[in-house]
């Protein structure tokens, strides 16, 4: 456990010390606050609009805040998350073969499953920061409506969750190459495809459509905006993060074979 606190320590150092992550939280606090403002500013709009005329009252409704900010507010996260995080996992092994310290880390007296569980914790660390960012806007619901706190919670930890499955690919897709844009592009990839395979599912074929749907990002994380918790996406994410950290650490065990 000394040696994952010491990385995850060295992680959040190195990070900030460099532009990467002060760029890559200040843009993804500039796109969600932009998202949310008129995500916000529609809803205030339609909202004053159905109390003055009872026909667009009709048109839209009972308006609820849940549904017309609090759900699109997290699929936006999500889906900026998914550019975002790329940016942060990259230069995680990337940087360190590039640099040559990558060889002096594997002669450390730290296992592999503690270098990749060190860097995987700093990363999340660093998300955590970025999902603290978004309070505010959720404090502005509260002030100005009535959110559904069960429906925010909730989509809160699908939030955490998808952010460690993007975390564990882009760890892996570090571990297998020394140029950190390249580990960005494969990462970005390989996780649009999974966020938007769900979409080809319904024009697959039967076994097909539930292997595609299974497989998709997007889902599974329904489920959490709208709410509800279930088991079956929360393994979905847990087996999804185990599977790519595991994938991780046989590539640092081949770069200690290859020496």
């Amino acid at each position: 456990m000394r040696n994952v606190l010491f990385i995850v320590n060295k992680e959040l150092r190195s990070s900030f010390n460099s532009p990467v992550a002060l760029v890559t939280i200040t843009i993804f606090t500039a796109l969600i606050g932009y998202y949310f403002y008129n995500i916000f500013a529609s809803f205030s709009t339609l909202s004053f609009q159905a109390q003055t005329n009872p026909v667009e009252a009709k048109q839209y409704g009972a308006l609820n805040v849940t549904e017309f900010v609090i759900r699109p507010f997290f699929g936006i996260m999500s889906l900026v998350l998914l550019i975002m995080l790329p940016m942060l996992t990259m230069r995680s092994f990337a940087e360190e073969k590039k640099s040559g310290t990558m060889e002096l880390l594997l002669t450390f007296p730290v296992r592999d499953i503690e270098a990749i569980m060190g860097k995987f914790f700093g990363c999340l660390a660093l998300f955590f920061l970025m999902l603290a960012l978004t309070f505010p806007c959720m404090a502005l619901v509260a002030y100005f409506g009535e959110p559904e706190w069960g429906v925010i919670g909730a989509g809160y930890v699908g939030m955490v969750l998808l952010a460690s499955a993007f975390i564990a690919m882009g760890l892996f897709m570090s571990s297998i190459t020394e140029n950190q844009i390249v580990a960005a592009i494969l990462s970005f990839a390989a996780l649009l495809v999974l966020y938007m395979i769900g979409y080809t599912a319904a024009y697959a074929g039967e076994w097909l459509n539930v292997i595609l749907s299974y497989l998709s990002f997007t889902a599974h994380f329904e489920s959490f905006a709208k709410g509800v918790i279930d088991t079956s996406d929360v393994n979905y994410y847990l087996l999804f993060v185990i599977f790519f950290l595991f994938l991780s650490m046989r590539s640092l065990e081949s770069k200690r074979w290859r020496g």
